[in-house]
């Protein structure tokens, strides 16, 4: 289970490297970025100044006080505070089938956990208000998270232990989310691939016009597959073993197509309001597209990397292979 392999779990120690690494200002740009954050050229945004500072690696330039830095004699940065507090709901689906299998052999749950990992890192180090939500079809429990990154990786794992015993409840987790006030939170939603179908799309509509929304996606083995996988394919409903005869190179491929029908239909939904699909079938995957979303919307001197020279970003994201 996920519980016995978090602390030795490569991409964790990444993970929480890319959280310790990172300066606060480029945490805090980076989480902007997630949220769907992006300057509106209006005076007054809703930010009270919350004092001045000297110039940072990694702050914008547009935050740069010319008036003080004059009087000053150097850069001189205004910091700004919001009137709201920033709140996180990393909302994951904890139904029997996330005990799926990946192509890279993990199950979806691992996967997933590990993605809620990257976003609370980032979170708990801008000081944000973490709350981690899990959801089947028997319960939905709110769990408060508290202290740094380790704690939660702990308290994450302890709580993954004993579920995945029931079914999935994906419209009680959506319907959750719908009703959380606070329009400005951060929501990152994690399941797997087959969980939503046409049906969700309006949910998810709705749920990001309302909110910045990330949704997570993992990959699954195509059961279907004629080549099949790393062993037997089991129904995770049932336990079922899959039968040889349905595993055809024509059943599997109408499982391909529709699957990413699906997932171009969500990606193209959440584009529509600035929200994020995250897809990968592995953590390593899974990580490195979170590198590579950052990565692309933060210059190379915020995320370590000093002009034409490899750096933080390239060695957190290599496999090791």
């Amino acid at each position: 289970m996920i519980g016995d392999r978090g602390h030795q779990d490569p991409v964790r120690r990444r993970i929480e490297a890319l959280g310790s690494s990172l300066s606060l200002p480029t945490v805090r740009k980076a989480m902007g970025i997630l949220e769907g954050e992006h300057p509106s050229g209006l005076r007054g945004n809703g930010y009270d100044t919350a004092g001045i500072r000297a110039y940072e690696p990694g702050d914008e330039t547009r935050l740069i006080d010319w008036k003080s830095s004059a009087k000053i004699g150097r850069p001189m940065v205004v910091d700004k505070e919001r009137q709201l507090t920033s709140k996180v709901w990393l909302l994951l689906d904890v139904g029997r089938e996330m005990t799926g299998t990946c192509p890279s052999g993990e199950q979806a749950i691992q996967v997933a956990a590990n993605a809620l990992c990257m976003f609370a890192a980032l979170s708990l180090r801008r000081s944000d208000e973490v709350s981690l939500v899990l959801a089947d079809s028997s319960t939905i429990t709110r769990i408060p998270c508290h202290g740094g990154f380790a704690q939660f990786e702990q308290t994450l794992d302890r709580t993954l232990l004993n579920r995945q015993s029931t079914g999935r409840n994906i419209e009680a987790l959506l319907d959750y989310a719908n009703r959380l006030q606070d329009r400005h939170s951060l929501l990152v939603l994690a399941t797997d691939e087959t969980a939503l179908n046409g049906d969700h799309l309006d949910m998810i509509h709705r749920l990001a016009q309302t909110h910045p929304l990330n949704l997570v996606s993992v990959r699954l083995l195509n059961p279907l597959r004629a080549e099949g996988g790393p062993g037997p394919v089991y129904e995770a409903q049932t336990g079922r073993k899959v039968p040889a005869f349905l595993q055809t190179e024509r059943t599997g491929q109408e499982v391909a197509v529709h699957r990413e029908y699906m997932a171009a239909a969500l990606k193209q939904e959440l584009a529509r309001s600035g929200s994020t699909l995250v897809r990968a079938e592995s953590s390593q995957t899974m990580f490195d597209q979170f590198i590579h979303l950052l990565s692309v919307a933060l210059p190379a001197s915020s995320m370590g990397n000093p002009p034409g020279r490899p750096g933080l970003v390239s060695g957190l994201g290599r496999t090791g292979r």
